[in-house]
């Protein structure tokens, strides 16, 4: 019995899901093309920092140990040098030309959006939780797919829940799909960000910011309000549940039981997506 439980918990805090561990100094593993890219672009850049910090260490050094005061008494009088000056500005500005051209091209790609996307989601920030709308499929205030999402309290916390990260209410999208991410607020500054999918989008009162994802695999990823909100803008949490996109059921079983307030209209989503995916 008790093993049955320490797997159960090892399989619901690693296996699925994509959350900071302790001491962890990497990026967590990536879930979009955009946050790949993001990973990609650091790894390589800071090979080549490495080669450049090593460089520059060796001529500190070399310096040091050849102009020691007790090895040159007498210190030259040369205080200029045209061509080491010509050197070390056209290299440096040659090492920044060649690392703009992938990091334009990155971010021009993260700025663009999905013109047609499968689900269009709303997120509006408010001291301190998020309300989170599935627009495409309000029909009345009475059908409304929205819903408010506030962290679980230490105190509420099941079997396997992520102490400071999970709340109430997570968004549920499907994997493998274009999804159009727009982001207000309500009161005051937000920033709206999910770390493995590579998405950071301030919330700001009275404008509408938009971004787009595609998830590439299954599981439950977490995010956080990446802006100074106030004082619970620690506990402002953004979870996600990413499922299969195989049926007009696959919404559905994200819920506890069949009597989830949410159950039918999150079914009604879901057979929109799927009929929608099917004809793409």
């Amino acid at each position: 019995m008790h093993k049955m439980i320490f797997l159960e918990w090892l399989f619901l805090t690693i296996v699925t899901c994509d959350a900071a561990e302790p001491w962890q100094l990497g990026f967590q593993d990536a879930a979009t093309p955009m946050m790949q890219g993001i990973i990609d672009l650091h790894h390589d850049i800071f090979f080549f920092l490495i080669l450049i910090l090593v460089f520059v260490l060796w001529i500190l050094v070399r310096a040091l140990w050849h102009f020691h005061y007790q090895k040159n008494p007498i210190p030259q009088r040369i205080v200029h040098g045209t061509t080491i000056e010509i050197l070390w500005t056209i290299f440096p500005s040659i090492i920044l030309m060649f690392i703009a051209i992938p990091s334009f091209a990155l971010l021009y790609s993260m700025d663009e959006v999905v013109v047609d996307p499968a689900i269009t989601i709303k997120a509006i920030g408010h001291q301190w939780y998020w309300t989170y709308e599935y627009s495409d499929y309000n029909s009345s205030d009475e059908q409304s797919l929205t819903f408010d999402s506030y962290m679980i309290p230490e105190d509420d916390l099941e079997l396997g829940q992520l102490r400071l990260l999970e709340v109430d209410n997570r968004v549920v999208v499907p994997a493998k799909t274009h999804l159009r991410i727009i982001v207000t607020s309500a009161d005051v500054l937000h920033s709206w960000a999910v770390p493995s999918l590579g998405v950071k989008c301030d919330a700001v009162p009275g404008r509408l910011n938009q971004t787009s994802i595609l998830v590439q695999r299954e599981g439950v990823y977490y995010g956080q309000c990446s802006e100074i909100c106030g004082t619970n803008h620690a506990f402002m949490r953004a979870p996600g549940k990413i499922g299969r996109l195989l049926s007009p059921l696959w919404l559905s079983r994200t819920t506890q039981d069949a009597s989830h307030p949410r159950s039918k209209l999150l079914q009604r989503l879901a057979g929109a997506v799927w009929s929608r995916g099917a004809r793409q």
